[in-house]
C-alpha cells in the first residue's frame, strides 16, 4: 500500500485568486516544491484533490483548467516531482445538486485510494480551508495540516495550524 501526500490547490500550491485559470495569474506558494520533495522522498506519493467550481459556474471551461493543470505538473516534474494525478471537482452545489466529490466529503480522496492502492490511516493532507481538513478526517487520514499564510483562522479541527509550509515538516525532522 502506499501513503500519499493529498494537497489542495488554491492557496496551497498556488496564491489563491479566484477562479484562477490562467497560466500568467499563477504563483507558487513559498515552500510548495520543498514540502513535496520532502514527502516525496519519504516513499508518499502526491496527489492534489482540489474543488473547481469555476467550471459549473461557466468562469472557465474544463479545457482551461486542464491547459493549467498540465502546465503546473510540468512545473513540479521540473523540480524532481512527481504529481501522481490532480482530481477536482467541478460541481456547485445550487448548480449541480449534491456530490460525493466536492470537499468536505471525501470522494476524491476515495477515489485516489482506489487508483492508487492508498493507505489513508498513514496519509495525510494539507489544505487552506476547514473544508480540506474535514475531508481528510471524513476520510480517515492520518494527519490534517491547515496552511493559514495569512495568520486569520484561529480554530480548526487540524493537527496543527501553520503560516509557512515547512513548518509541517520540520518539526519532524530536527
Amino acid at each position: 500500500m502506499n501513503k500519499a501526500l493529498f494537497l489542495d490547490r488554491d492557496g496551497v500550491i498556488n496564491k489563491d485568486i479566484n477562479y484562477l485559470f490562467k497560466i500568467k495569474d499563477f504563483i507558487f506558494i513559498d515552500g510548495i516544491f520543498e514540502l513535496c520533495k520532502h514527502y516525496q522522498n519519504l516513499g508518499y506519493i502526491i496527489i492534489i484533490v482540489t474543488n473547481q467550481s469555476g467550471i459549473d459556474r461557466g468562469y472557465y471551461s474544463k479545457s482551461d483548467f486542464d491547459i493549467l493543470t498540465k502546465w503546473m505538473i510540468e512545473e513540479f516534474k521540473r523540480n524532481d516531482i512527481e504529481i501522481k494525478k490532480v482530481y477536482f471537482c467541478p460541481h456547485h452545489p445550487d448548480i449541480y445538486g449534491e456530490c460525493n466529490c466536492r470537499k468536505p466529503k471525501p470522494g476524491m480522496i476515495f477515489q485516489a485510494q482506489k487508483e492508487f492502492d492508498i493507505d489513508l490511516k498513514n496519509s495525510i493532507i494539507v489544505g487552506d480551508k476547514e473544508k480540506d481538513i474535514e475531508a481528510g478526517i471524513n476520510a480517515g487520514l492520518k494527519e490534517w495540516y491547515l496552511f493559514n499564510e495569512k495568520s486569520i483562522i484561529l480554530k480548526s479541527k487540524a493537527k496543527k495550524i501553520v503560516i509557512k509550509l515547512e513548518d509541517i515538516y520540520s518539526a519532524n525532522i530536527k
